[in-house]
Parts: C-alpha cells; sequence; structure tokens
C-alpha cells in the first residue's frame, strides 16, 4: 500500500484557499497512486488558539462547507483524512474526516484536545482501504498510551496522526525530541506504521497570539521505529511510501500493547487509588 501526507500551510478563516490546496494535493496524490493521503489538523478552518476566531470559521458535518468539500473532491481515487474545527450544537471539536470518492466515512475527534474551547472526543473508529485497517488520532493524542492501543486493539496497521505544531523557538528542540520519541514508541509497542502528518507556518502574520515556529518535519515510520521518509522542514513538502502492512506481531501470543495491558490493569488500578 502506498500512503502519503501533505505537509501545508493553511489560513485561519480562509476555507476556499484551504480546500483549493486539498483539491491540488488530491490532484498529486492521485498522480502518484497513493491510496491513503492526510493533510494537517484544523486543516479546513486553520487552528487559532483563541476562542473567537476558531468559532467564526468552524462548520459542522452536514454543512454547506462539508458538502463543498465532497463536491470538489468526488473524482479523485486517493481515501484521505483533513481536520477541521467542527461545531456540534454548541460545542467545538478538533476533528478529523476521513473522505473516499466523495463519501464521508466517518470522523475522529481529538481526545487529548488541550484547547479548553475543544470538548474532548471518546470514540476510536477504525477505517479500511484496500482490506487494510487504518486509524486516526490527533497531534498529542500520540504522546499518550492508549489511543494508539486502542486503534490497534481495533485492528488497525496504520496510525494516521495529523499536527498542528507552532511552537515557541525556545522550547522547539525539547517538542522536537519528544515527540519523535513518542511516535518512535507508539510505532514500536503496537506494531503499527505512524504517520506523523505535521504542518507548516510560513506568513509572519500566523493569525496566532505568539510567536513561534511551525517547522514541519513531518514522517512515516515502519513498526520497527524506523523511519522510511521524511519532509523537508520550513516548507510545504509531500512525502508518501510504499508500505507492507503485513500481519501484526503475536509476541506472548496476542501482541506485546495487548499482553501489557491484560496483564497489568488491575495493578494499574489498583496504584491509580487517590490519584
Amino acid at each position: 500500500m502506498r500512503i502519503g501526507h501533505w505537509q501545508l500551510e493553511s489560513k485561519t478563516g480562509e476555507f476556499d484557499a484551504n480546500l483549493a490546496k486539498v483539491v491540488t494535493g488530491l490532484e498529486r496524490a492521485d498522480k502518484d497512486r497513493v491510496e491513503v493521503v492526510c493533510f494537517p489538523e484544523c486543516f479546513l478552518t486553520g487552528y487559532p488558539d483563541k476562542e473567537e476566531p476558531a468559532r467564526k470559521s468552524a462548520f459542522a458535518a452536514d454543512s454547506p462547507q462539508m458538502m463543498k468539500l465532497l463536491d470538489k473532491t468526488m473524482k479523485f481515487e486517493a481515501t484521505y483524512i483533513v481536520g477541521f474545527n467542527e461545531t456540534r450544537g454548541k460545542d467545538l471539536y478538533n476533528t478529523a474526516v476521513v473522505v473516499q470518492k466523495g463519501h464521508i466515512l466517518g470522523s475522529y475527534s481529538k481526545c487529548s484536545a488541550y484547547m479548553s474551547f475543544h470538548k474532548q472526543g471518546r470514540e476510536f473508529p477504525v477505517f479500511e482501504r484496500g482490506g487494510v485497517k487504518f486509524g486516526v488520532i490527533i497531534c498529542s493524542d500520540g504522546g499518550y498510551i492508549e489511543p494508539t492501543r486502542i486503534l490497534a486493539l481495533k485492528g488497525a496497521r496504520i496510525v494516521f496522526a495529523p499536527h498542528f505544531n507552532y511552537i515557541s523557538a525556545k522550547g522547539l528542540i525539547g517538542h522536537f525530541q519528544h515527540v519523535r520519541a513518542d511516535h518512535i514508541a507508539r510505532a514500536v509497542e503496537n506494531d503499527v506504521w505512524f504517520v506523523r502528518g505535521n504542518n507548516v507556518v510560513l506568513a509572519k502574520d500566523s493569525g496566532l497570539s505568539y510567536e513561534g515556529v511551525g517547522y514541519g518535519d513531518s514522517y512515516i515510520m515502519d513498526p520497527q521505529g524506523e523511519m522510511q521518509v521524511r519532509s523537508r522542514r520550513m516548507q510545504e513538502d509531500f512525502i508518501f511510501a510504499d508500505i507492507d502492512p503485513g500481519q501484526p506481531n503475536k509476541a506472548w501470543g496476542v501482541g506485546r500493547s495487548l499482553w501489557s495491558a491484560r496483564e497489568f490493569q488491575t495493578h494499574l488500578a489498583e496504584a491509580m487509588k487517590g490519584k
């Protein structure tokens, strides 16, 4: 299977311009015969760090904006994952929608959202393309054990993790090292392919309330924690790799992550008492 990611810059509140990039990206994905491709976190709406602009650009899953996305992309062969700020009644979610040939296969909402205006997602769907199951987490979700483990237990062989990173210069190297270590761990402990799909921020007027660096560094990591392909930093870029999803490693008869969860859950619950 050939999978990929578009490392791109989005503009807050500029839905049509962001959608145009999705269309161009899918044209390239089809040209390169990429079967599943992802775009960055909150790509269609932008990802402001204040509630007012986030709500202003947000839309619902059954909105005219979503219908426009489906209409503009229905001719493409690639299954794609793209993020947006989603409204559900009064609630706002950080969501990624999975689309194929003009149809929504489903969506995933970030389960570790740290913006106070985002509601936490608590559903972990698994999707399928060509007989291969895959799942989606979003950005900081990859820093926790359970989200990727849940997807792997449901049969996912690939985990796509669209990101939006805009990091202060002072914390940039520490963030870079920590995120890389998290993703190696998630790939190895669950025996899955892991796609870190980041953004870039190129414009001086980022629409965010602080100065930072949107550096990129997207990559596709194999189940041994080895990077197969990596984007260029500080620029828009397209990466893809041919992968063999294969069968999961059945160490201990069930796989390391499942064995660990099964064997130690009562001990974990005991240790959690009073915390």
